[in-house]
């Protein structure tokens, strides 16, 4: 292989990991405004069909349909009808060929009076897997950060 060849093809390897990082950022995103707007079908198209939403409340959902149900359930529903905005910060990106994990943090704001305040902090989770449609997530892990070691140790597998 020429030093050209070996060029190229070492860029479009970096330039796939970009792609690759800048697809997650987006589905990890992508998250809050698909889940604030309501839009149940966009939000379980996050997820593989056997994908799985381990979150404390109300407990994990397993399946794309059980994650789109509870976007479309009352308990969400009165959530965003209130008021509500899920902001998820930049993760921590670990790509594996066709396999990545994205840890972060995400927020969730209630309206309160004329403000809002923050009503849940957690660590997070995402598992995802390169798919026909993009990346997917397999598994999301969401704990609240309210002094437990598991969330703290969620995020500690982060920082090595």
């Amino acid at each position: 292989m020429s030093d050209i060849e070996a060029t190229v093809q070492a860029l479009a390897e970096r330039v796939r990991v970009l792609e690759d990082q800048l697809a997650i950022y987006r589905l990890v995103a992508s998250y809050g405004p698909a889940v604030d707007s309501g839009n149940a079908d966009a939000v379980g198209r996050m997820w593989t069909e056997d994908g799985v939403y381990d979150v404390d409340t109300p407990g994990p959902l397993e399946g794309r349909a059980s994650v789109s149900a509870m976007v479309a359930g009352k308990g969400h529903q009165s959530l965003i009808h209130g008021g509500a905005g899920h902001v998820m910060a930049m993760p921590v990106v670990t790509l594996d060929g066709d396999r990545a994990v994205a840890t972060g943090y995400s927020r969730l704001y209630l309206r309160d009076g004329d403000g809002f305040r923050v009503w849940r902090v957690a660590a997070n989770r995402w598992e995802l897997q390169r798919t026909a449609d993009g990346w997917q997530v397999t598994n999301r892990v969401n704990r609240v950060l309210d002094g437990r070691a598991d969330a703290r140790e969620l995020l500690g597998r982060a920082a090595g």
